[in-house]
């Protein structure tokens, strides 16, 4: 099973202008809504004076969570131009906002396809596009007595130890790449005394 997707590294940031508008584009690595609301609040402030904050973003490692936003702009002038770049570049836990001034000149609808599109492709392509894995957050209880075998077993799969907690009963908080999951939680089941909350 594919447990990896194509996202980017850093923020990053573009800039495209035609007939006075401006068009800033922010590009951002990110890994939930509550995070990419945040992130556009923030663009709102320090940007407070532009006309409109276009945006679209893609989640999950099938890019199936999804959404475009024109914020006043003509029905999918905007938001889809961008959504249309991340989807084009196939990259995942990502959000792009363009902020636009307005430069007293209509582009029209294809003018502004046009513009929202390029500010997108500028800010993906000044970004580091990077592979990520999917990880699985999971925890496990065992008898001291266990130990040994547990962390041959945690440095073997190359398993992400979170948090641990050692005494008569012992927990470790682990990361697992999500292919690996099924075969790591068979092996450390069988230790005796483990079990995984």
């Amino acid at each position: 099973m594919e447990d990896t997707y194509r996202s980017i590294d850093k923020p990053s940031t573009g800039i495209y202008k035609e007939k006075g508008s401006k068009f800033l584009s922010f590009a951002y690595p990110v890994d939930s809504e509550e995070e990419i609301q945040e992130l556009i609040h923030q663009l709102k402030k320090q940007y407070y004076d532009a006309r409109h904050y276009c945006y679209a973003y893609v989640l999950g490692k099938d890019m199936g969570t999804y959404r475009a936003n024109d914020d006043g702009e003509p029905n999918h002038s905007a938001g889809d131009p961008i959504l249309g770049q991340i989807r084009s570049n196939e990259l995942s836990h990502i959000l792009i906002v363009v902020v636009r001034y307005f430069g007293g000149t209509k582009l029209g609808v294809g003018g502004l396809i046009r513009a929202y599109k390029t500010a997108a492709a500028e800010a993906i392509s000044s970004a580091n596009t990077i592979i990520r894995t999917v990880m699985v957050p999971f925890s496990i209880t065992f008898d001291y007595l266990s130990m040994d075998e547990i962390m041959r077993t945690i440095k073997r799969y190359d398993l992400k130890i979170i948090a641990q907690e050692f005494d008569n009963n012992c927990l470790i908080k682990l990361e697992c790449r999500e292919g690996l999951m099924d075969e790591v939680v068979e092996v450390l089941t069988d230790i005796p005394s483990s079990k995984l909350i």
